[in-house]
């Protein structure tokens, strides 16, 4: 019969951290909070929204977002990924901490006049999600560089030959840090969303 020292010794130490732990919590307040470095921060923008009015990072401060780029004439991830973000809108509808923000990958064919007739077909309330143009090079750099759902490296020398085309959601926090990044396409994502959305929801800002 082989010694069974190993495994008590493993159990006998595996105690002994936990019990550490456990006593560092309680002695020194807050220590149970494990801070993570966020993914990417909100920077600076200016963009119109479908309303043809001015949205900067002021009008999300001390919010929760959910962050996405589509475009309105796309036929392949973009109307799936709606449709899935859709349900996390129903659910945090009525929640005045709760936003969605929906850039346009497209802003030479996405006027605000034509985000405002697709947000119009799907009848949700633009105050709580927006959808946003502006600058190409902007909009694509906030997608990189801030939210982090595209890789930097994508950028090219002449951004008329750029093109982001992502199926990854971001979450910022009410400090506007992106603290997780969701793949749209899958319901089990949005599941996760949700409940992060919930978590977040609870938090003091």
């Amino acid at each position: 019969m082989k010694s069974r020292k190993p495994i008590f010794y493993i159990i006998f130490f595996a105690i002994l951290v936990v019990g550490f732990f456990l006593a560092l919590s309680a002695v020194i307040p807050g220590f149970s909070k494990v801070t993570i470095p966020p993914i990417g921060q909100v920077q600076p923008f200016v963009f119109e929204n479908q309303d043809g009015q001015p949205v900067t990072e002021k009008d999300i401060a001390g919010k929760v977002v959910a962050v996405e780029y589509f475009f309105t004439t796309c036929k392949g991830i973009c109307p799936k990924m709606n449709r899935n973000l859709r349900v996390v809108y129903d659910e945090f509808k009525d929640q005045p901490g709760f936003m969605i923000l929906s850039h346009t990958s497209d802003p030479a064919t996405d006027s605000a006049a034509r985000l405002k007739r697709y947000a119009d077909s799907m009848g949700v309330n633009t105050r709580q999600w927006v959808f946003l143009t502006g600058r190409k090079d902007s909009l694509y750099n906030l997608a990189r560089h801030a939210y982090k759902i595209d890789d930097p490296r994508n950028d090219v020398s002449n951004v008329e030959d750029d093109f982001l085309h992502t199926q990854f959601i971001a979450l910022v926090n009410r400090q506007g840090n992106v603290v997780k990044i969701y793949d749209g396409l899958k319901p089990s994502e949005m599941k996760e969303l949700s409940r992060e959305i919930k978590k977040l929801l609870e938090q003091q800002s």
